[in-house]
């Protein structure tokens, strides 16, 4: 059975007059894994772009991915595998099947295979309808299953308007999870960010082909792995109070503001998707009622919550002080994802702004990005960052753009912004 905990990292004291109160939560999951959370059914859709733009060799190593996958997904598993280009297409179960999806086992393993084999690019690109398809096979499975999916393109999402892909992704919000991939160069990196992130997925950059196998790979891996189907994270404020907002920090930034749903009148409820053995941490604000010095107050109590109980419970404290040396503090935890989040934008409007010609905003930005990523110990960041900017000074964010750059060293650099490291202790 799978156990959670809970800390909460704050500077409690306010100041005379301050109202915000923030806090980082911390919630860990063990003994979550598939093996030792008890028996979970689970089911699994690999989407496969199927458009024109994918012949050739990244349609091959998808085939011969998907392929691969197949022999990661465990026996007893419910599977389908959807090809997609400006329509969906159930390629497995064949469309003739009375099921719409299937119980994984060799015979029905190998068949996919052969199905897969079978698969032609051509066409245009409409995601919104591959992911439809997809939440439309996940309802035929047993109520209570893990529900992942895979969505692999190459392409701009060019045969239907944005707001259908924006649309299709609300209406599927908390049904499953999604984890995104794109290949090569030609995709658009805020796309795939936005299905990883409304689907509480993952989204990386595949910059070959021949590395879609080991990414599907790994993919199948984690989820097979976890052992928890769903879980809610809950947080209460009292009465008078405004809960700002709640946004994941680690392991990559996500805000769950959108997606809250009324629990009761003084309790939100935010669906974090399914858990294997790991932490997640969560910035927290809250706004309050100001109160007079020495007065305390619980501003927020965060619960993980799952199959409707309460796995655990942490207290977020305010408490008002006219000591200077203790409102002043800031937490480490809360400044440093605040950095992280501040790190994220930077990059993504400085990429931006390098994307539409405007150099001086661009080195602004980029700039910015390289000083926050020192001050936060985020190396991986630095690193990329030097791939698109001469760093002259790395402490006061003074570079110099590449002019010639590679492109996908700039996606590489767009789809990591997302993601953080935790803090140096």
């Amino acid at each position: 059975m799978a156990d959670f905990t809970a800390e909460v990292f704050q500077n409690q004291f306010l100041a005379e007059g301050a109202t915000d109160v923030h806090a980082i939560a911390r919630i860990t999951a063990t003994n979550a894994g598939a093996a030792t959370a008890g028996s979970l059914e689970a089911a699994e859709v690999i989407m496969i772009d199927t458009s024109g733009s994918m012949a050739g060799a990244s349609f091959a190593a998808a085939q011969e991915a998907a392929k691969v996958a197949l022999d990661v997904i465990n026996d007893g598993t419910w599977f389908a595998i959807v090809g997609g280009s400006h329509v969906a297409n159930r390629v497995f179960p064949y469309p003739n099947a009375p099921s719409a999806m299937v119980r994984m086992e060799p015979a029905a393993r190998a068949e996919a295979k052969r199905a897969i084999s079978m698969m032609r690019a051509g066409g245009g690109t409409a995601m919104s309808t591959w992911l439809q398809l997809a939440g439309q096979l996940f309802t035929t499975v047993p109520r209570g299953a893990r529900r992942h999916a895979i969505l692999l393109t190459d392409g701009k999402n060019e045969s239907e308007p944005k707001s259908q892909l924006t649309s299709t992704l609300t209406h599927l919000q908390g049904q499953f999870r999604c984890d995104a991939r794109g290949v090569g160069s030609r995709y658009v990196v805020a796309e795939v960010r936005e299905i990883a992130s409304a689907l509480m997925g993952s989204d990386e950059l595949i910059r070959d082909p021949s590395q879609i196998a080991a990414s599907f790979q790994a993919m199948l891996g984690e989820s097979m792995a976890r052992g928890v189907a769903d879980a809610e994270l809950r947080v209460w404020t009292p009465q008078g109070s405004e809960l700002l907002y709640v946004k994941q920090v680690s392991p990559k930034l996500d805000d769950l503001t959108p997606r809250k749903h009324v629990v009761n009148p003084l309790t939100a409820g935010f669906p974090t998707g399914a858990w294997g053995d790991e932490s997640r941490e969560y910035h927290v604000a809250v706004r309050v009622g100001s109160k007079p010095v020495g007065a305390e107050q619980l501003a927020a109590r965060v619960q993980i919550v799952t199959n409707g109980e309460v796995q655990a419970s942490g207290l977020v404290k305010a408490m008002w002080s006219s000591d200077s040396s203790l409102t002043a503090r800031i937490n480490p935890e809360v400044a440093h994802y605040t950095g992280q989040a501040e790190l994220a934008d930077a990059i993504q409007q400085g990429l931006a702004a390098k994307a539409a010609g405007d150099e001086a905003t661009a080195t602004v930005k980029l700039g910015r990005a390289v000083q926050l990523a020192k001050e936060t110990g985020n190396d991986e960041a630095t690193s990329r960052l030097r791939r698109v900017v001469e760093i002259e000074n790395e402490e006061r964010g003074t570079v110099r753009l590449k002019r010639h750059t590679d492109k996908l060293d700039e996606m590489a650099l767009d789809t990591a912004s997302t993601k953080t490291t935790r803090i140096r202790k």
